[in-house]
């Protein structure tokens, strides 16, 4: 099962940029021309490594791959609890600076070194805030309720998914279904990082959360 739902993560989702993971996925393991700068310490099954790697390929950005293992607990050593004390993946390091959130990871990448593709995080104050509103919906509403359920398959050896916790992610992507119905994209009319990073999300639903192109036609365009 935890197999089968790993090489299963970026083949389920029909949402309009899931070609992206490709990028980041391959982009992963180019040599990077500023390797040593920019270091990215993650595992690639977290949704935030990914759309930091879509980003960073977005905006032409290389990083050099560090892979924290976390079945094995390598996020608890004393050397990454140095980076991170909340153990969480990713870490993007930046001349010996540390950002430990997966969302602020994606827009200090455009900021600091997307200034040819400002139009991923806009600097408009309400076109920014609109891009945060989507950045806040993925991290309090559609990846905890996403998480309620992959845990189980890292966790458990016969995973069961309560209905209550399948139809909350159902719940969300309806939510997702009515941001599409006002503008072409999460944010507005254009591609910005907001939706980068829902797409890495929901990618990792569906084994049992997939999404029907009857119920979710924007979602699923």
């Amino acid at each position: 099962m935890k197999s089968s739902y790993k090489s299963s993560l970026a083949k389920r989702s029909k949402f309009k940029l899931n070609l992206v993971l490709l990028i980041c996925l391959t982009e992963s393991d180019r040599s990077a021309n500023n390797m040593g700068k920019l270091i990215l310490h993650g595992m690639k099954l977290s949704p935030c490594v990914r759309s930091t790697f879509a980003v960073a390929a977005a905006i032409g950005v290389e990083m050099e791959y560090r892979h924290i293992d976390l079945f094995k607990m390598e996020n608890r050593t004393p050397e990454f609890m140095e980076m991170n004390p909340v153990h969480a993946v990713p870490v993007l390091e930046d001349e010996g600076r540390y950002i430990i959130d997966g969302h602020a990871v994606l827009s200090y990448l455009v900021d600091q070194y997307g200034a040819e593709h400002q139009h991923l995080y806009p600097k408009d104050p309400f076109q920014r805030a609109m891009v945060d509103q989507k950045l806040h919906f993925d991290s309090g509403i559609l990846y905890i309720r996403l998480r309620n359920l992959s845990m189980r398959v890292y966790m458990e050896d016969h995973p069961k998914f309560p209905q209550a916790d399948i139809d909350a992610v159902y719940e969300a992507y309806g939510y997702m279904e009515k941001f599409l119905s006002k503008t072409p994209y999460l944010a507005g009319d254009h591609l910005t990082i907001a939706d980068l990073c829902c797409v890495c999300t929901i990618t990792s639903g569906g084994l049992f959360a997939p999404i029907s192109e009857e119920r979710f036609p924007k979602l699923s365009d």
